[in-house]
């Protein structure tokens, strides 16, 4: 910020001071030559100070350099007023130490020195190519860093543009090296420049200004600093309309604060920034990729639906041939041969279809709103689908797509961290369909950020009923769809999207049927991995499928054991490492408290190893083991002796 009326009167208290000392240094009746030299010294800064009254100044440099000018002027004053002292006997009572008007002057050529810079900064010849380098003023010694900074932001506030996107990269390499200096970046005024950079600036201005804005977002007050700027909506303004390179620096910014500081989730939620990151995702993923969105107040879902039928329809009503013919440019084609793969697009466009189609139906609309089908003619009528500029984006490189894409997926799966609301929004845009696409078809990048945003969404869902029910109700097309992509993972269980996957279906316990065999057997055969947390994740979903809390944990418990489950589990409550060991022992004593009377617990041995476990300090001060073991042994107990009596007799 520059320098406002504050900051001018600032500068009134040291103008008088100096011209007191000038004043004053002429009366000098002893050390005469000294003071003619602080005179002349006075003299100049106070012309300084002068031309700084008349600039725009920056100012937080402006008021530590002014606070510090006024008290060498204080002491330049005291001096020359020892000076003036008259009489002979007064002379010789006012002790001047030599070296104090040499430390005098010393002060005077800083205070200079210092005036000068704040003068150079804050201008805008600042920004010229000659004068990049300023050096830093005196002052600085102590602190030159802070100084660095100021010149930096200095440079943003007047500088041209190619300086400003150069400052933007400094301030870029300030706050990767050090936490400290990316706080000072903040408590220095930075963050509104930068802003004003990304939306002013060339690509490459822009880039380093939203990459430093993600790089400040190391702590909640850090954001929330930023927030109050106006991050969101500027943010929100780029993903709109910005070049490709910069949404994809932004999306990813986006990720950072949100982070950092979870409650500007709803903050971006109500920028719009949800809608625009699943328009990114959806564009070339989907081949209505316009119908992916969340749909802004007062559009009905049918006018939007409408109007996409609208346009395939003029499309030769083939929506395949709708789509550009870059677009396969942005996904990497699945291994399968040509016929599989026009078999697999046909039945994702099903999905897409069915579900488009069940939605309109399922959403009433508004009777005041105009049905652009009633009169047949939808010109009259535009309707903002994808909510953000797509036009030249099929031009851009793959890899900037791809990397796009990957940046607005981990965006997402920040947002909807622990955030119903979002996970809502983005449910309701149908985004998840995408996702599901994406892990198939996306870069390794894309695949995993997408898998982590279903994996948090689920986890949502898993708290939230209602959420639940409407995203991942079993007969819902995009639901399977998804469940068909998170399961093709869990069998393949070679893959890095593997433990998100295993979270997810784990979370999503509660909404598969008992007529849903087809979960079960992959996750236990997970139990078998050497990698414990795979080992220790498919335990802790089998466990959710187990649990008391599961209505139908009856069901799934026979499942697991029928799956080969139980020699597993005792395999790993025995030697597994600690975390592992933990988890199998819950899903062992759930299983047990089941099925006491399973003929498949008794040959393992299960209640073995239950006694086994409760004299291991270790696993019993585990709360939930604690709790499930002694009734679980009760159970066993009861039930195998009353099996070994049948037998005997």
């Amino acid at each position: 910020m520059m320098g406002d009326g504050g900051v001018k009167q600032t500068l009134a208290k040291p103008i008088l001071l100096a011209d007191q000392v000038t004043k004053w240094a002429d009366d000098a009746h002893s050390f005469r030559q000294e003071c003619m030299e602080l005179k002349a010294k006075t003299e100049r800064l106070a012309g300084l100070l002068r031309q700084a009254a008349r600039s725009e100044l920056y100012e937080r440099p402006a008021r530590r350099i002014m606070n510090d000018t006024e008290q060498v002027l204080d002491k330049a004053l005291a001096l020359v007023l020892k000076c003036r002292a008259n009489g002979f006997v007064r002379r010789i009572f006012t002790i001047i130490p030599a070296a104090a008007f040499k430390k005098m002057s010393t002060q005077l050529d800083n205070s200079v020195g210092d005036v000068s810079w704040l003068i150079r900064v804050s201008s805008s010849a600042a920004g010229s190519d000659d004068d990049i380098h300023l050096g830093l003023p005196p002052i600085a010694q102590n602190e030159p860093i802070l100084f660095l900074i100021w010149e930096q932001i200095a440079t943003l506030l007047t500088g041209s543009l190619e300086s400003r996107a150069d400052a933007a990269a400094s301030l870029v390499s300030l706050a990767r090296d050090n936490d400290r200096y990316g706080k000072l970046i903040i408590e220095e005024d930075g963050v509104g420049p930068l802003l004003r950079l990304i939306k002013e600036g060339h690509l490459e201005g822009q880039e380093s200004a939203a990459h430093a804005i993600g790089l400040l977002a190391r702590d909640p007050d850090s954001v929330e600093a930023m927030v109050l700027a106006g991050v969101c909506s500027t943010f929100a303004k780029v993903l709109k309309e910005g070049p490709m390179k910069v949404q994809a620096m932004v999306a990813w910014a986006v990720s950072e604060l949100a982070v950092s500081h979870p409650k500007c989730q709803d903050v971006f939620a109500q920028n719009n920034v949800v809608r625009l990151l699943v328009g990114h995702l959806a564009f070339e993923t989907v081949q209505e990729h316009s119908k992916y969105t969340i749909p802004s107040k007062g559009m009905s879902i049918h006018s939007v639906v409408m109007a996409n039928s609208t346009t395939s329809t003029a499309a030769g009503n083939d929506p395949i041939a709708a789509v550009s013919d870059t677009s396969d440019q942005a996904v990497v084609k699945h291994p399968a041969a040509s016929q599989s793969q026009c078999a697999n697009k046909n039945e994702m466009h099903s999905v897409i279809q069915s579900t488009i189609a069940s939605k309109s139906n399922k959403t009433p609309t508004n009777p005041n709103t105009h049905n652009p089908s009633a009169s047949g003619n939808t010109k009259n009528h535009p309707v903002s689908l994808a909510g953000v500029s797509i036009k030249g984006r099929e031009f851009e490189e793959p890899a900037t797509k791809a990397y796009m894409k990957a940046m607005s997926a981990k965006a997402l799966c920040q947002l909807c961290k622990g955030n119903l609301s979002v996970c809502t929004n983005i449910t309701e845009s149908r985004a998840i369909l995408c996702f599901s696409v994406l892990i198939e078809k996306g870069t390794d990048e894309v695949q995993y950020y997408s898998a982590m945003a279903l994996m948090e969404i689920a986890r949502v869902a898993e708290q939230h009923s209602e959420l639940r029910r409407s995203a991942f109700k079993p007969s819902s097309p995009a639901a399977r769809a998804v469940v068909d992509q998170i399961l093709r993972i869990v069998k393949k269980a070679d893959d890095d999207l593997l433990v998100p996957c295993i979270v997810a279906l784990g979370c999503l316990s509660r909404t598969f049927r008992a007529t849903e065999t087809r979960i079960i057997a992959p996750l236990v055969k997970l139990l078998d991995e050497t990698e414990a947390v795979v080992a220790k994740e498919a335990a802790i979903a089998l466990t959710k499928f187990a649990c008391s809390d599961n209505y139908l944990h009856l069901d799934h418990s026979k499942a697991i054991i029928n799956a080969g489950g139980t020699k597993h589990l005792v395999q790993l409550v025995y030697f597994g490492e600690h975390l592992v060991q933990i988890s199998a022992l819950i899903l062992l004593c759930y299983i047990a408290l089941h099925v006491p009377d399973s003929e498949a617990l008794a040959q393992a041995e299960v209640l073995t190893v239950l006694e086994w476990t409760s004299k291991q300090a270790y696993m019993v001060q585990d709360p939930t083991v604690d709790h499930l073991l002694p009734e679980a042994k009760v159970r066993l107990e009861l039930y195998q002796a009353r099996g070994n009596n049948r037998g005997y007799h």
